[in-house]
């Protein structure tokens, strides 16, 4: 099977969640996945991590962002944060509440495979 990469360059509600949600599901599939976080998408990282959407998934009975992070790092999803978003945000890759990549998004793309799904949220 192809393996899936995932570029989040924003850190608008549906399309965060959706991503992060694909990920997980394409991982339960068998497919390697990795998330990159691109630019302003990379303060969604900071710890603690709250989304303003939060409360209304929570209430319908939907992860909140924190909670869909930990399923990604149980999916065995790789991340990847830009180099550029961290600068961006003025976020250290210690103050992220996720294991993570740094990478320049140029060197992050001349590494994926050929054969791979490439989806951008």
């Amino acid at each position: 099977m192809s393996p899936v990469r995932i570029i989040i360059a924003t850190l608008d509600s549906a399309r965060i969640y959706a991503a992060l949600e694909a990920a997980i599901a394409w991982a339960a599939l068998g497919r390697e996945v990795e998330v990159f976080f691109q630019g302003e998408a990379v303060a969604g990282l900071r710890r603690p991590v709250i989304h303003p959407a939060d409360h209304a998934r929570q209430a319908a009975g939907q992860p909140d962002l924190a909670t869909l992070l930990g399923e990604v790092r149980e999916a065995r999803v790789a991340i990847f944060v830009c180099q550029s978003g961290l600068a961006l945000a003025g976020v250290t890759m210690e103050a992220l509440a996720v294991e993570a990549k740094a990478a320049g998004l140029v060197g992050y793309l001349a590494a994926v495979p050929a054969n791979a799904l490439v989806v951008t949220y």
